[in-house]
């Protein structure tokens, strides 16, 4: 059941997501807020390339970040990076929908190379925690990206502010 209830919220959560990439002018993608924080460019292929990592959570019990080489292409192009969010989705959705219920409890494991980054832990824990939470945290970011821009922010839970504003 909990599997359902995760691939019901991966769906819904997917179309979001792409709602909003697909608001993200590429004219400000050079939009930084501070010197360390990642440009607007970057934080929308951070959280297109989240997506990747579904497959590496839900297929292997011990995923190596440092064995992978994801072509990501420019940060500098927003078409690019909306293109590698449609590829990474539909290996996620390919490796969550391989899952069974019981894989859920298996221990998982992220690692650079000998150094552990997380886990173990069971793979559900790391899909709500991990992945699920990860790709909200860097959405609310983005929210403010393009509040901080100028630019409209999409409604994905209902009217945004600006929408309450031209009532």
């Amino acid at each position: 059941m909990i599997l359902q209830y995760l691939t019901q919220e991966f769906e819904h959560e997917v179309n979001s997501t792409r709602k909003l990439l697909q608001a993200v002018p590429e004219k400000d993608l050079g939009y930084k807020p501070s010197e360390t924080s990642w440009n607007m460019g970057e934080l929308a292929q951070h959280i297109a390339t989240i997506y990747y990592w579904y497959e590496g959570t839900f297929t292997q019990d011990v995923y190596d970040i440092t064995a992978d080489h994801l072509e990501r292409g420019s940060t500098d192009d927003i078409q690019a990076t909306l293109a590698l969010f449609e590829s990474n989705v539909e290996k996620a959705r390919a490796a969550l929908q391989a899952l069974k219920e019981e894989d859920l409890a298996v221990n998982w494991t992220m690692k650079v190379g000998d150094k552990v980054l997380l886990g173990p832990m069971p793979r559900g824990i790391v899909a709500r925690g991990f992945l699920f939470n990860h790709i909200y945290h860097h959405r609310g970011e983005m929210i403010v990206y393009l509040r901080a821009t100028g630019n409209k922010v999409p409604g994905m839970y209902g009217p945004t502010y600006e929408d309450e504003l031209r009532q």
